[in-house]
Formats: C-alpha cells, structure tokens, sequence
C-alpha cells in the first residue's frame, strides 16, 4: 500500500514540475508577445522622426536661396580640409546631380535689363573658370545667374599646368591661380551641350541656347598650349564648333597662364583675329540656317596700360565686335596682400582685383561707342561692388572668387543687396547704366566743316590728315625738348 502511495506522490510531483514549467514558458511568451509591439513601436517613431528631420533640413538646404548653411558652414569646412582644386571639383559634382541648392525667389524688378534684345532678370553673371568643360550648366543657371560662361575650352584635350595649381589667400578673400587651361576639348564639352538639348525639341527664332527665356549661356574659347603663338585657328575652331549651341561666345586673350596669349591683344593681332571669328561666325550662321546669331565677345587683362587699352578698343570699333569683358585675373600683387601664398605665380582674383577691373572698365568706356556693351568683372563680393561697376559704365557682371568662398547662395544674396541699394536711391540698375553709358562713352569727333554730297570720303580724308600732321607736330616738339634737357652728346 505504501509503493502505491510512493508511485502516486511521485507521479503528481512530476505532473506539477510539467504544469510550472509550461506555465514558466507561457509567462515568458505572454511577456515577448506583450514586449515586442512596444519595442516595433518605439522604432517606428525613431526612424520617423529621423526622417522628418531630414526632410526638413533637406528642405531648407534645398530652398534657401541664400544657403546659409553653405557660407558659414560647409565651405569654411570644405576650405580647411581639401585642396583646393579637389574642394573645386567637388563643388562641380554637387551642382551636376541636380541635388544642389535653388534660388526659389522672384527677381526684384529693379535688377531688370535688356541686352541685345534679350530682357534678362538681373545682370549678375558667372564667369569662366569654374564649370571649366559643361558639367554643370543647368544646377549654375538653378542658383539664379542671368549668364553662365563655361570654359575655356581648347580644341583638344589638354591637362594644362602640374598641380599644385590653385591657391587660396584665405587672409585677402582672394585666389591665385595657374590652371592653363586644363580642358576635356571641344568634342566633349559639345556632346554635354548637345545632351541638354531635350528629344524632338524644335527650335525657335527668339530661343536662346540656355534653354531659357531670361538667361544667356556663353562658352569661353580657349587655346590651346601646343598651337603657336600669334595663330588664330584655335579661336575659328571653337566658333565653328559651339556657335550653333551657345548665345555667347567668348575670346579669351588674356589668361597668363598660357605663354604668348597677351600678346595677341596688341592692336595688329587683335584686329586679325577679331576679323577671323567673326567671318567664321557668320559662315556658321548662313552655312546653317541658324535661327540665332551667337554675340561675339571680347575678354581683355586687368594690367593693359591705357595706351594698349584705346589699342584694344580701335580694334573693337573696327571689328564690329559685340562686346567685351574686363577683366580676366592679374598678375600684380599688391600691397596689401597679407596672405603666405601671395608670392605664387599665376593670376590674382578676388577683392584685390577689383581697383584694376575698375579702372580698366572706365578707361575702356571712354573708348567703346554705347552700344557696345561692357561686362565688369573682379573682385565683386557685394551689391554695392556690383553698383561700383554700373556707375563706372558696365552693363552687367559677373562673378567668380566670391562665388568660391561664399557658395551657392551668392547670386542670390549680392541681387538682394543690390536691389536694397537701387531702392535707397530710387532708381533702377537700368537705369545707372544708361546715365553711365550715356555720359562715358566714346562718341566719333563731328567734321569741323559740312560734308557735302558727294564729298564725304574726301573731307574725312582731309580731316585725318590734319589729325595727323598735329600728332606729328607733337611728337617732333617732344623729341626737340627731350634732346635740349639732355644737353650737348660727347661723341
């Protein structure tokens, strides 16, 4: 009798060591299954919140016209952890993704101009040198710039100087640099223009090869290193090649960082190649049928004398040319510099630039006819830069080293100061142009007598050939009076 009691107790023990261990595993799955949408919750709302944050600050990164978040933030970081060049190239890459800030904000009406019968928004360009071979187009023109100047592009390839070749004076807010014309050639900057071009998209006699209603596109011609000197070929290549697919086109003589360029901006050569550019533009245009006629343009140095200046502009009047641009980099260093890499070689751009653009702006204005337009150039950081330039004759300007420093949002903030200065004077930058240009510009000398019918050619003949005899008669009474300070030569 006492086994079975002994089987039974141990039997039931057993039982109850079942039940607590299946109950032990129910708690624990009640508890996981209890758990487990708290802890899928939870995550939920880490990775929404997440997300909206980014959102939003992609947001506002995307949409502020001004890009704060670019001039305090990731340029100064960019400046002090990347080469330059490098810091370059990637800046290039973020406006080619399309993922780049856009100036989402109206042009104030005051900013307003017509050029060449186009009416652009405002007259803030950018110039060549940064988006050096077409990458970027579009992503540049998204940030509000009423031109973009791509280039220079060489007709073939060439990797222009050895690096290092570009140098920041954080100190001055300036640059110098040496590139020479690292270029991907004609052929491939041409396919990249030919790729914005949208399928069975049909041209139009009022369209413009930025694709836009308010804005210019300009490819900037370069040489290339290898080619002689005094030879214009490179220049009639490039027009050939970009004149279907570009609303400006651009000369460039005056980079010193190609040996032997300079030169051709004195009043012989320039006159030879202006004439062979512009035949080979027209050519283009009649052997084309082209709805549009693309400007010609002119880029000249900061450090011509005034004497090579009026040089430049006979040959500019003579030519028929459309315009001109002043100025490119200069190989002064001024004063004032502080910065280390002052003493590089290559040309200064920036704030130091501006007193030579300026000066060249308004000696060049005294010499161009007013139709003629000029674009100003250098060292432009502000709205009140910009003014300085209108008020000085310049049509529009353009802008390059600011752009490096400050970012994206440049366009955007040097429209709004200028329109805040344009406002505080009650006036328009139409307006400061056409008092500029109106009071500045080279007007043809009037014949002292009437020309008579028939004897026009004949009385301007007459009228330069008295020209003549007193420029003469001036140079003799120099020599005579350089040679009388001199006194009696030991012979």
């Amino acid at each position: 009798m006492s086994g079975l009691r002994l089987a039974q107790a141990t039997r039931l023990s057993k039982s109850l060591s079942i039940r607590q261990r299946s109950l032990r595993v129910a708690v624990q799955r009640n508890a996981s299954t209890s758990t487990a949408p708290a802890s899928s919750a939870f995550s939920t709302g880490l990775y929404a919140t997440i997300f909206v944050v980014s959102t939003g600050l992609f947001t506002a990164y995307y949409l502020d016209s001004r890009s704060a978040i670019h001039r305090y933030v990731l340029n100064p970081i960019v400046r002090y952890t990347l080469d330059p060049e490098e810091g370059h190239k990637l800046a290039v890459k973020v406006l080619r993704s399309g993922f780049g800030p856009r100036d989402t904000q109206k042009d104030d009406e005051v900013l307003g101009l017509n050029l060449w019968g186009t009416q652009l928004t405002n007259p803030v360009g950018l110039a060549a040198g940064f988006d050096k071979n077409g990458e970027a187009v579009d992503g540049l023109f998204n940030l509000g710039f009423s031109w973009v100047e791509i280039g220079s592009v060489t007709p073939k390839p060439q990797d222009g100087n050895p690096k290092p070749r570009m140098f920041r004076l954080n100190n001055d807010s300036a640059v110098i640099n040496r590139y020479g014309f690292p270029s991907e050639g004609h052929v491939s900057v041409l396919n990249r223009l030919l790729a914005r071009i949208p399928r069975f998209h049909q041209s139009s006699p009022d369209e413009h090869a930025s694709l836009r209603t308010d804005a210019l596109l300009a490819v900037n011609l370069g040489k290339n290193k290898s080619s002689p000197p005094d030879s214009i070929d490179d220049f009639v290549s490039g027009v050939r090649a970009f004149a279907p697919y570009a609303d400006v086109l651009v000369v460039n003589v005056s980079s010193p960082n190609t040996p032997g360029l300079r030169g051709m901006q004195s009043r012989s050569l320039l006159q030879e190649l202006l004439s062979g550019v512009l035949k080979a533009r027209d050519d283009v245009v009649s052997a084309n049928s082209l709805t549009h006629k693309p400007k010609l343009i002119l880029k000249i140095a900061p450090d011509l004398t005034e004497e090579e200046i009026v040089d430049v502009a006979v040959a500019v009047r003579n030519s028929g040319v459309d315009g001109v641009i002043v100025s490119n980099t200069t190989i002064k260093r001024p004063s004032s510099l502080t910065d280390a890499n002052k003493v590089e070689v290559g040309g200064l751009s920036g704030p130091p630039l501006k007193p030579y653009s300026l000066a060249a702006v308004r000696t060049l204005r005294t010499q161009l006819p007013a139709e003629v337009p000029i674009f100003g150039c250098g060292g432009i950081t502000s709205g009140a830069d910009a003014l300085e330039y209108a008020r000085a004759g310049a049509t529009a300007v353009q802008l390059y080293t600011s752009f490096g420093y400050d970012g994206v949002g440049t366009c955007r903030r040097i429209k709004d100061e200028l329109a805040e200065e344009l406002r505080k004077e009650g006036t328009t930058w139409a307006e400061v142009v056409s008092r500029a240009v109106a009071e500045k510009s080279y007007k043809q000398a009037p014949l002292s007598q009437p020309v008579l019918p028939g004897e026009g050619s004949v009385g301007q003949l007459i009228q330069e050939a008295e020209e003549l005899r007193k420029l003469l008669d001036s140079l003799g009474d120099r020599l005579d009076s350089g040679m009388a300070g001199e006194g009696p030569r030991t012979p």
